[in-house]
């Protein structure tokens, strides 16, 4: 189970990767359970996107709202 700070994080991640700062200690239980990846560098620093696991947590999260 994800807490809200987890929960929002992805949120966070899905609508402004670019807006995350990259030593949140959440990124690192979403990435455990597969639900985001650090991608490539863009302009030199690697953001995090949301995996299709991590989406699909979302749309179902977004079905209960």
């Amino acid at each position: 189970m994800l807490s809200p700070h987890e929960l929002a994080t992805l949120m966070l991640v899905k609508s402004a990767p670019d807006g995350i700062e990259p030593d949140r200690i959440e990124l690192g239980a979403l990435r455990e359970l597969q639900l985001i990846d650090i991608g490539p560098p863009e302009l030199g620093v690697p953001l995090p996107r949301v995996t299709p696991r991590g989406d699909a947590l979302l749309r179902a999260v977004a079905r209960v709202r």
